[in-house]
Order: C-alpha cells, then sequence, then structure tokens
C-alpha cells in the first residue's frame, strides 16, 4: 500500500514529537555484567591472530561500539566492518567515515555479503572477530566459509544475543590465503554512555527485548521513525496515516494482524468476555519488521550526523563496500 499524497504531505508536516522520556529508565539493568570475563579470553588469545575485525550494526555505526576494544586489543591491526548495510540509510555514508577516522579508525567496511577478492598467497592468518551482541560475527564468519570453502556454517547463528558464550577454537574459512577465524561473545562495554545509546543497542538487538520492555522498544522506534518522517510502517501495515501515540499504533497493528486476547471484565451483570488488542504481540511484530527491513532503510545515529558539517565529496575517501 502505498501513501496518498495528501497523507503522505499530512504526516511530513506533522509536529512529531521532539524528544523521548527518558526518565526512569536503569540502563545498567539492561546489559549483563559477566562480559568482562569474554574479553579477558580475547586478550589471552591475542598471541595467535594476526588482526582483530570487530564487527557493528551499520544502523548505529557511533553509538554502541565497546570503546575498551581498542583500548585492550589495539596492539593488533584494526579493521571495522559494519554488518547489515542493507538494512540502514547510507546517505550520510561520508560522515559516518570522517567521524570515525577522528576516532583513529582508517580501515572501516560497510557489508551485508562477503565477496571473494581471488586473493593468493602461500601464508596463513588468524584473525579474531569481536563486536557487541547480536551485530553479525557468527553470519560473517558462516559467509566467509561458503564463499571461499563451499562449506556450510561452523558457528551458530540466532537473531537473539548471547548465542556465542565462548572464544573458540580456530575456525577455517579460506584455502588460498590459508585463513582462520576465532570466534567470540558479544561483549558490551561495562558502562553504556546513556539511556538514548541503550535504547538504539536495544533496538538492533544486542539485548533480551524483555529486559527493556517491549512496548518501551516499539515507542521508541515510532518516535524514531515519525521523527526522521519515515513512514514506512505507515505501508506496511496498511494504516492509512501516520501516528505518534504508540497504544494507537499497536492497537491498529494487533486488530490487522488479528492479534487479540478474551479478557473477563467484570461488570454490574456479571463477568463478560471482551476482545482486546494484544499490544506485546503487536510490539514484537512492529519490532520484528523493523529488525528484518521491512520498514524501509533506518539509520538509528541520524542525530550524531546531523551535528556534523557536510563532508566535501572531493576531499573525503570512499569506504569499501563488501
Amino acid at each position: 500500500m502505498r501513501l496518498a499524497p495528501r497523507a503522505l504531505c499530512s504526516a511530513a508536516g506533522a509536529a512529531w514529537r521532539e524528544s523521548f522520556p527518558l526518565g526512569g529508565h536503569d540502563v545498567a539493568r539492561w546489559f549483563p555484567g559477566h562480559m568482562a570475563k569474554g574479553l579477558k579470553k580475547m586478550q589471552s588469545s591475542l598471541k595467535l591472530v594476526d588482526c582483530i575485525v570487530e564487527v557493528h550494526d551499520a544502523r548505529i555505526p557511533l553509538s554502541g561500539r565497546n570503546p575498551l576494544f581498542q583500548e585492550t586489543l589495539g596492539i593488533k591491526p584494526h579493521l571495522l566492518v559494519l554488518n547489515k548495510m542493507d538494512l540502514a540509510d547510507l546517505k550520510e555514508k561520508q560522515k559516518i567515515i570522517r567521524h570515525l577516522e577522528r576516532e583513529g579508525l582508517k580501515n572501516v567496511i560497510f557489508t551485508n555479503c562477503i565477496k571473494d577478492e581471488n586473493i593468493k598467497q602461500n601464508v596463513e592468518f588468524c584473525i579474531m572477530v569481536i563486536g557487541v551482541p547480536n551485530v553479525g560475527k557468527s553470519s560473517l564468519i558462516n559467509s566467509l566459509r561458503r564463499q571461499h570453502l563451499r562449506k556450510g556454517k561452523a558457528t551458530r547463528v540466532g537473531s537473539e544475543p548471547g548465542i556465542t558464550r565462548a572464544v573458540m577454537s580456530k575456525i577455517q574459512v579460506s584455502e588460498r590465503p590459508l585463513m582462520f577465524l576465532l570466534d567470540t561473545p558479544g561483549v558490551l562495554a561495562p558502562r553504556i554512555e546513556s539511556v538514548e545509546t541503550g535504547l538504539k543497542l536495544a533496538l538492533c538487538g544486542t539485548v533480551l527485548d524483555h529486559l527493556v520492555g517491549e512496548e518501551t522498544l516499539a515507542d521508541y522506534l515510532l518516535y524514531t521513525l515519525n521523527r526522521h518522517q519515515l513512514f514506512g510502517y505507515v505501508q506496511h501495515y496498511g494504516l492509512g496515516e501516520a501516528c505518534d501515540d504508540v497504544a494507537g499504533v499497536l492497537k491498529r497493528v494487533a486488530i490487522k494482524l488479528g492479534k487479540t486476547q478474551k479478557v473477563k471484565v467484570l461488570t454490574g451483570t456479571g463477568n463478560v468476555n471482551v476482545i482486546q488488542p494484544n499490544y506485546s504481540a503487536a510490539a514484537r511484530d512492529f519490532l520484528r519488521a523493523f529488525r528484518s527491513g521491512l520498514l524501509g532503510p533506518v539509520m538509528l545515529d541520524r542525530d550524531v550526523l546531523q551535528s556534523f558539517p557536510p563532508t566535501d565529496p572531493s576531499q573525503a575517501p570512499g569506504p569499501r563496500d563488501m
């Protein structure tokens, strides 16, 4: 379904929320505190590897990366792979690159699939793959195996964080050159810099949804989409018009998808069964649609990018896409 021109103009001119209420959220409770053990195991394995590949979500290229990676593992060459680029709005890619270069990262790749570069050398490499949870580290390793070895997956992959629990043994991904990768568990920063950064990380699936609250995440997603005039959710769910009230949106999504539940209500004449929308189920579907790209490409860090002046295309080097 396409938005009618009148509805699109009305949505674009609407007064959307300019801020999201961040008070009352204890971001420290969202993220597990046992990850320091994983980082120590990575450090002990450094002598085995030639370089570090850090995988991060391209929808939050400037938020949520663990600064301890650079501090504790920085003695090895470092490549940043911004994965899931098909889900990200990358119109301002050069701004992202310039910001990362200011942080000292010179080697950045945007990727969604891995291409065979036909490198043929008689040497052996070992590379450690690191990153916060659920950004696609295991998927990257399995994709490389399929491309170069024509073999199936060697590491478990899932849509929830925490699938990889320990630093694994070497996984071969290529014959020529002979290349092995070390998969590692996702490790978040000991302290998340802000509640909003925590919400962005949670939207990208770095923690289990119920720890933050599915309806809270759905509300923050709706706020972000409307603020940046990304109305793909209206078309996807056939809502007719955009709305900034999460309860109203989830109610219509639940009815549209048939996600309702019977609830007994006590009245003066006795118990009455009432059909009510299942808001939690609607919120889960809303989040699933976003994460699978059904609502269109989204850049959650657009607010950060807007604080930088425009980039001169003639001076900024282009990142390598894979």
